[in-house]
């Protein structure tokens, strides 16, 4: 697969973080836990992350603007031009050494989101997509699961926990998902989860409280894979109202019905 050079620009950025990223994951697996050892050592690890995929993304594009989970807001002088990182998604997996987090990376134009890269260091594994240009994992071109019933769907999730969230509103959600689909999900990283939207391994993906870096390098995901993406009232504001609501055509309306259903 031939990639464009934008795209090209976002991986080397992704790839030099993600090596970056793995080493401290073997260190942090070492650490005792502890809340105050290993969250210090993760944080640093997060910046570190962070200002390598800065210092990438701005060497190539020198004015583009930024929002980024530690640096938040720093404009640029091309306001038409935007990324949007996270540098470390699934923060408590890799703190706890559970393989399962990501660097993601989008760019936004005149505010449509054009491009976005998902990539898990750990497994070695690469998400892209350009707007009109399809969805690839690993430099394969991926497509959404075709399953068209709930009940034969596998859904992931977040789930809320100490001190986040609307605990009461998650457990009606998760009664009304769980008694229509075959299994339920949560791999605690949302840019993961619709990257396995994306390429088949999930069927539908939903969650409240995200952060525009959480989303949205795998809302093109889904899309450019045949997707739908919604926010939890089927409006396209996920990143403003911070819900999401992802699947197939089919999935991703049950999955609307259903999380509107009262206990």
């Amino acid at each position: 697969m031939a990639r464009s050079a934008i795209i090209n620009v976002m991986v080397q950025a992704a790839y030099k973080a993600g090596r970056s990223l793995v080493r401290d994951f073997g260190e942090v697996q070492n650490l005792q836990v502890s809340v105050k050892g290993p969250g210090d050592y993760v944080s640093q690890a997060d910046r570190k992350a962070e200002e390598i995929v800065y210092r990438e993304l701005t060497h190539a594009r020198p004015g583009y603007s930024l929002l980024m989970e530690e640096r938040g807001e720093v404009e640029g002088t091309d306001t038409q031009h935007r990324w949007i990182v996270d540098p470390l998604d699934g923060t408590t997996n890799f703190l706890h050494g559970i393989p399962i987090f990501g660097i993601s990376i989008a760019l936004e134009r005149q505010g449509q989101i054009v491009a976005g890269v998902i990539y898990n260091p750990a497994m070695d594994e690469l998400y892209t997509a350009e707007r009109g240009g399809g969805a690839f994992f690993n430099d394969r071109r991926i497509r959404v699961a075709a399953r068209n019933r709930l009940a034969e769907s596998v859904i992931a999730t977040g789930i809320p926990h100490l001190g986040r969230g609307h605990h009461g509103n998650a457990l009606r959600e998760l009664r009304n998902v769980m008694g229509e689909c075959s299994g339920i999900r949560r791999c605690g990283a949302a840019s993961i989860d619709l990257a396995w939207v994306a390429s088949g391994r999930f069927d539908g993906f939903w969650e409240h409280a995200l952060s525009p870096w959480d989303m949205a390098a795998g809302i093109l995901l889904i899309r450019e894979a045949g997707g739908f993406v919604s926010d939890i009232d089927g409006g396209q504001d996920m990143l403003g109202t911070g819900t999401i609501v992802a699947g197939n055509e089919d999935i991703h309306r049950q999955l609307r019905t259903v999380l509107a259903k009262p206990v």
